[in-house]
């Protein structure tokens, strides 16, 4: 069945991370990607921004997304872009792969500004994807690049890590792990009936499909069909 709920598949890029905790404290957001899906389908209405993190990009932070100091010094900041990013956000699906990170440093951006922003998940409903990848392939590498590679989407174009380019990717990937076309594209089966992600259930319905049958005039002409094919190919 087609849903009509308002998906929006998000990434983001930093100055750098801090491996020992959440948020991650000295390190900046300076780039959004986020891309909208309705119907199961991209819609085009995308939000795109780079943003001045007034602070310098970390080395090996560089190495992953080339996003240069220079490049961000004329950049709107955060709080230009605040109201904006969350009328997009608010009222979606949100799809993140591995939602803490990213949920982590907005949190922080908003906490930044001063302006009692609550919690990314009273303004829409956070699904991480690296949940649903694990649950789906336990013992996998379950990175975007390793699920990409699993469901045989080209990322040739994708020379280092983008917002905007990885949003696009997630969400193909998200539209392919719970459209039930697992098998068309990877040998791994599904072992669970269910799997939870953020307190929602996706469930992989295995019911049987109605068979309705041909009736006689519809055989009748179908053979009169292939007499023709075979007439032509003669």
């Amino acid at each position: 069945m087609i849903s009509n709920k308002r998906i929006v598949v998000l990434d983001t890029e930093t100055t750098g991370i801090n491996h020992t905790s959440i948020p991650h404290k000295n390190h900046r957001i300076i780039e959004i990607g986020a891309v909208e899906i309705l119907n199961r389908r991209f819609t085009g209405n995308n939000f795109h921004v780079y943003i001045q993190p007034n602070r310098n990009i970390d080395d090996a932070a560089f190495k992953i997304h080339g996003i240069s100091n220079d490049f961000l010094l004329k950049k709107p900041i955060f709080k230009d872009i605040a109201k904006k990013f969350l009328q997009y956000i608010t009222n979606s699906e949100l799809i993140i792969h591995n939602a803490p990170f990213d949920i982590g440093f907005i949190e922080q951006e908003f906490d930044f500004l001063n302006l009692n922003i609550k919690k990314i998940s009273y303004y829409c409903s956070i699904v991480d994807t690296l949940k649903m990848a694990r649950m789906l392939f336990p013992g996998k590498k379950n990175t975007l690049d390793a699920l990409c590679s699993r469901y045989k989407i080209n990322i040739s174009h994708r020379n280092l890590h983008s917002a905007i380019i990885d949003a696009k990717l997630l969400g193909k990937l998200y539209l392919l792990m719970t459209g039930g076309q697992e098998s068309m594209f990877s040998t791994n089966k599904i072992d669970s009936q269910y799997f939870h992600v953020e307190n929602k259930i996706i469930r992989n319905c295995k019911t049987k499909l109605k068979i309705i049958y041909a009736t006689n005039q519809e055989i009748e002409e179908h053979e009169k069909y292939i007499k023709k094919i075979k007439k032509i190919s003669e």
